[in-house]
C-alpha cells in the first residue's frame, strides 16, 4: 500500500506512525503458526485505538461541515461507523475469558472493578456521551450505503 500523498513533506507524522504500527501489528499476527486468538489485552488496546480514532473523526466532521457539508457528512457517518465497531469490540472482550479465575466482570449490576476492566469500560462511557450527543439511535442502526458521487 502507498502512503496518501500530501501538499506538506510530513503533514500528519503521527498518523502516519499510527498506521505504520497497525500495518506491522497486522503483518506480524499473519506470519505466525498458528494464527494467535485475540485476548482481553490486545482487544482492549484496539478499543483505545477506534475510540482516538472516533473522536479524531468527530473534529473533522465538526469543521469540515460547514465549508463542505457533503464531506462533512461522510465524516460523521464514519465516526458512527467507528463507534459501532468499538461497541462490538467492547462487548467481545467482555466475552472473552478472563485471565484470572477471581477477576471482577464488568457487569451492569455492579462497578466494574480493576484494569483493564475499568479502563475499557470507562474509555466506552465516555465515547457513549459523544455519540449520544451527536447521532440518533436510527442513525446507529441505518444500514450502512456507500455512495459514490464522482
Amino acid at each position: 500500500m502507498t502512503p496518501p500523498h500530501s501538499s506538506t513533506a510530513d503533514s500528519h507524522p503521527y498518523l502516519r506512525a499510527a498506521t505504520a504500527g497497525v500495518r506491522h501489528h497486522a503483518r506480524a499476527l499473519s506470519r505466525t503458526t498458528p494464527p494467535p486468538q485475540a485476548d482481553r489485552t490486545h482487544l482492549d488496546t484496539l478499543h483505545a485505538h477506534l475510540a482516538e480514532l472516533h473522536n479524531l473523526l468527530d473534529q473533522l466532521a465538526d469543521r469540515t461541515r460547514p465549508a463542505l457539508p457533503g464531506a462533512g457528512r461522510h465524516l460523521a457517518e464514519a465516526r458512527t461507523r467507528l463507534w459501532q465497531a468499538a461497541t462490538d469490540i467492547h462487548a467481545a472482550f467482555h466475552l472473552l475469558p478472563a485471565p484470572a479465575a477471581d477477576s471482577a466482570q464488568c457487569r451492569p449490576d455492579r462497578l466494574p472493578e480493576g484494569p483493564p476492566f475499568l479502563t475499557i469500560c470507562q474509555r466506552h462511557l465516555a465515547a457513549g456521551h459523544l455519540v449520544r450527543r451527536k447521532t440518533t439511535p436510527t442513525d446507529i442502526r441505518a444500514p450502512h450505503t456507500t455512495a459514490c458521487v464522482r
